[in-house]
């Protein structure tokens, strides 16, 4: 088996440790639903990772090794946010294209895996030592 190996800080490392097992397998999932599940060479879908900054927004933030008080202030960029809310809109009055869909199914992985960093950077932050 492959390993991929992402540099996070210490700290939040720490956290994380016990829940290893469970980013694999969101990783897992993510790579599958938004890549696998629809081959990257079907035309619809080719490209849906070069339109989704999203994604780029939140690798570049994970690879800048955020502390604790970083993940929990992290939103992405109005545009990424306007991207979703033309998805949504769409979703819900017209019929998306295959990679539309699998562009939405990108940003409610990346939701979940912010939720995911949130909520162990809160406890963190709650659970640190008061200087």
């Amino acid at each position: 088996m492959a390993q991929i190996t992402i540099d996070i800080p210490d700290d939040l490392a720490q956290k994380l440790g016990p829940y290893q097992s469970q980013f694999a397998e969101l990783f897992t999932r993510l790579i599958t639903t938004t890549l696998i599940r629809q081959p990257i060479t079907d035309p619809s879908v080719v490209g849906v990772l070069d339109h989704c900054d999203t994604y780029q927004e939140i690798l570049d933030f994970l690879i800048s090794q955020p502390t604790s008080a970083q993940i929990m202030a992290f939103n992405v960029s109005e545009s990424s946010q306007n991207r979703l809310q033309m998805l949504l809109e769409k979703n819900r009055t017209a019929t998306l294209t295959p990679g539309e869909i699998a562009e939405l199914d990108l940003y409610q992985q990346l939701d979940t895996l912010i939720g995911f960093l949130k909520i162990r950077a809160y406890t963190a932050l709650k659970t640190a030592p008061q200087n």
